[in-house]
């Protein structure tokens, strides 16, 4: 079993002490998101997961807690997001250079090829414009260069709450072109720094620009980390376009600490 920790909250970051204690009584109870009433009792022994999906802006709380995961015997990797936004947009994010430690900190600790940079959501306004992106994605980039060996890109999608929670910030539906142009550079930036760059879930084809569409739960990349093959199938429950391979998701939405005004997870 894959463990997704989580996508519709930063367990990591903001409940650091609750996961462990669940992992520390092997199991975790988890209500279905479309029925209320429907509550699952997930098995938490490491004889049950193949490896952990942890989601994150930030790793800085969860790091005191690495070597009694390792003892555990638990497999994990990071998918940690590195955006270049201030904290009108994401209120309770750190210091950027801080986050950027943590990862080059966490990577010396557990291996570069378990720790995946999101660049995503990529969002356009009068503040932050292609060129902003451009300039700041060489940045962190050249930042995390020996740190990772993939990016993940993905563009904001504007679904009514989001547009409701951003409306102040004039946040505008990119074009294709604008889409295709931006990619385009990001992976001449991207090769620079020999880093392999991918889409999420995207309906836009990239390809012809060098962005292939990629998985979160990536089979390929968790079996390299194993070192053996994974059974199963893409994740039936996410969106058509996701690639993802097939986990158990923890956590709940509306419970993230980090206060960004573009998320899905939270409604408003």
């Amino acid at each position: 079993m894959i463990l997704s920790v989580s996508r519709r909250t930063d367990i990591p970051g903001c409940y650091p002490e609750w996961f462990m204690n669940r992992l520390r009584d092997k199991y975790v109870m988890t209500r279905n998101p479309m029925n209320f009433h429907q509550v699952s009792q997930i098995n938490l022994s490491p004889d049950f997961i193949e490896c952990i999906v942890f989601w994150t802006k930030n790793a800085v709380p969860f790091m005191d807690y690495l070597e009694e995961l390792n003892r555990m015997g638990y497999m994990y990797m990071f998918q940690y997001t590195i955006t270049p936004y201030d904290n009108t947009l994401e209120k309770n994010i750190s210091d950027k250079s801080d986050i950027i430690k943590n990862v080059l900190e966490l990577s010396e600790k557990i291996e570069k090829k378990r720790i995946v940079w999101r660049y995503d959501p990529i969002l356009i306004s009068k503040r932050y414009t292609m060129d902003y992106h451009l300039k700041a994605f060489e940045e962190i980039a050249s930042s995390l260069a020996d740190y990772t060996e993939k990016v993940v890109i993905s563009f904001v999608d504007l679904y009514a709450k989001t547009q409701r929670n951003t409306k102040e910030l004039g946040i505008r539906q990119m074009t294709n072109d604008e889409m295709i142009s931006l990619a385009a550079q990001m992976v001449q930036i991207a090769s620079k720094y020999n880093l392999v760059i991918e889409s999420c879930a995207e309906q836009i084809n990239l390809h012809n620009v060098g962005v292939q569409h990629g998985s979160c739960i990536d089979k390929k990349l968790i079996e390299k980390i194993l070192g053996c093959k994974l059974i199963g199938e893409k994740d039936k429950n996410q969106r058509e376009e996701c690639g993802c391979f097939e986990s158990v998701e923890v956590g709940a939405y509306n419970t993230c600490l980090n206060g960004c005004k573009y998320c899905y997870a939270n409604f408003n």
